[in-house]
């Protein structure tokens, strides 16, 4: 499996590079934003690993071009800020993961070995069915929401969240199930990254209608469902 390496420390991308080659992958190494854009929109990589301080174009509008251009390979985001605001900052560009130096090498090969998975089993297992709450629905093969026949804009985080909510709707998630699911990783549970998200979703989601979809189950975590008259819409 191909995949592309994009870091400007010498060391750093050596040490990646050696292991991810140790453990079976073909690595290909950029040593600037800009050319490791041009890479990405020139050659079929099965994952991009993506540092944010990068000379050129940096991480985020590398990720951020990438991205507008339709390339929708999985991209791990290298950042030596841990910060929530960080975080959201990588992953509202387009990225799928992120991992803070300094990171053990062993977390980097087995995240690799999750989104590479992914990838594949996206590819050979398509979907073919929408999945709908009300007037909501949500198109997973164009990826693509609509409520009450009106567009919703999503970022690649937000649809993630949306659809596993979605596939369990009528149910209780806590949100140790969304950040395992979502982001298939343990983030610092400090974080209040699921709230946020979420957030996000209800203005995109709920806002101006009456009916609400996303509920709170306080202590819990959250419920997709319909609210009827007689239930709390949070």
């Amino acid at each position: 499996m191909k995949i592309l390496l994009v870091e400007d420390e010498a060391n750093v991308a050596s040490f990646i590079n050696r292991g991810l080659t140790e453990a079976g992958y073909n690595v290909t190494v950029a040593l600037d934003g800009t050319s490791g854009h041009q890479m990405a929109m020139e050659y079929d990589f099965g994952l991009i690993i993506l540092d944010i301080m990068l000379p050129g174009m940096n991480g985020i509008e590398v990720c951020k071009s990438l991205r507008s251009k339709g390339i929708d390979t999985a991209i791990i985001m290298l950042t030596a800020l841990g910060s929530t605001e960080n975080i959201i900052t990588g992953l509202d560009s387009g990225a799928d993961d992120y991992l803070v130096k300094p990171f053990k090498f062993a977390e980097l090969l087995a995240r690799v070995r999750i989104w590479l998975r992914r990838q594949g089993v996206a590819a050979a297992q398509a979907k073919d069915s929408n999945l709908t709450l009300g007037d909501l629905v949500l198109d997973t093969q164009e990826k693509r929401a609509t409520r009450a026949g009106k567009s919703i804009t999503l970022t690649a985080t937000e649809y993630r969240l949306l659809e596993y909510l979605l596939l369990n709707r009528k149910r209780v998630v806590s949100r140790v199930e969304i950040l395992e699911n979502v982001w298939d990783i343990d983030f610092n549970m400090s974080t209040n990254v699921v709230d946020v998200y979420v957030n996000y979703l209800r203005k995109k989601i709920d806002k101006g209608f009456e009916s609400k979809l996303i509920h709170t189950v306080v202590g819990m975590g959250y419920m997709m469902k319909e609210a009827f008259e007689n239930e709390s819409t949070d």
